[in-house]
Parts: structure tokens; sequence; C-alpha cells
């Protein structure tokens, strides 16, 4: 087995499986946790938009679709994300998903704020009623989460385009693989 530095794996946009290089490593293991985290919150959502919380009968004020559909479809989409993050090996597409999706999402909290709504995002459908769990806190745990998937995610494209940009006379040694993943 080759082990693959970290230059070279940021220069191809491209995470090792495994090796003994720290900085792969660490790009390797934060990609992985944006997967898992958006597998969880997908498998939430997605079994949420099937209960039946008055909270889910409501239009979106922004949408203005019922918030079971978009909860929804933000379900499906946060799935394939994690999908891409967990299966795939190019790190800057990987990372460019999550930057694209949790700018999404800070956009839709600011313009809520915006426009005065002050409730809790009910993203999580009927589970915080589920596991008696207040709809702040709820809220503040979610806030949390997409500061972890906007800061590491734009963190790792900046990682990998300052690599790049050092290193763009030189010929990468891995090619980015010709998969859709």
């Amino acid at each position: 087995m080759k082990i693959i530095n970290a230059k070279q794996c940021l220069v191809d946009n491209v995470l090792p499986r495994s090796g003994s290089n720290y900085v792969a490593n660490k790009l390797h293991w934060l990609i992985r946790s944006f997967g898992l985290i958006l597998l969880a919150t997908s498998i939430i959502k997605l079994g949420s938009a099937s209960g039946s919380a008055r909270v889910l009968q409501q239009p979106d004020p922004i949408f203005t679709i019922l918030f079971q559909h978009l909860i929804f479809t933000v379900g499906i989409l946060e799935l394939g994300i994690a999908l891409v993050c967990l299966f795939s090996k190019r790190a800057k597409l990987q990372a460019g998903m999550v930057a694209w999706l949790a700018t999404n999402f800070i956009l839709y909290r600011v313009t809520l704020v915006l426009i005065g709504w002050h409730r809790p995002c009910p993203c999580l459908g009927n589970l915080t009623d589920a596991l008696h769990i207040p709809p702040e806190t709820a809220d503040n745990t979610m806030k949390i989460i997409l500061a972890y998937l906007f800061i590491g995610s734009y963190a790792t494209l900046f990682l990998i385009w300052r690599q790049k940009r050092k290193d763009s006379s030189s010929e990468p040694l891995l090619k980015e693989p010709d998969s859709a993943f």
C-alpha cells in the first residue's frame, strides 16, 4: 500500500481511505463526520416528516409550502450529501456540497429572523415531542451542528485551495477519480 501525503491529497482534492499522514487523516475523518451528521439528521427529518405534529401542517413562512413537505425535501437532500461524504473520494466535492448546504441553512435562518420569525426551527418535526426535548434545546443543538458543518466545510475548502495554489506548478501524483462520486 502506497502512503499518500497530505500535500498530494490536497493538490488532487482526493482523500485517502487510510494512511499515516496526520492532515490527510484529519480531513478524511472531518468529512466522514459531516456524512454521519447529515445521515443522522436526514433520517430524523424523514421520520419526522411522516409524523403528525401540528407544526408539520403549517406553511413555512419563506417558501409557503407545508413544513412537512419542506422537511421531507431537505431530508432527501441531506441524505444524498451524506452518501457523497461517506462514499466519495473527492474532498473538494464533498466539502463543497456541505458548504453549499450549510450556507443555505444559514441564509434560511437569517431570513427567518429578518421576517420576524422568532420561533424555534421546526426542522426536527415531532422528534422533540417524542423525546420530551424542549424545542429551544433542539434548535440550539441544530445551530451548533450547523456551525460545525459551515466552519469545517469552508476550512476544508480553504486548505484545498491553499495547497493547490501553493503547488500549482507541480504535476499532481494522484488523479481525480473518473466516477460520478
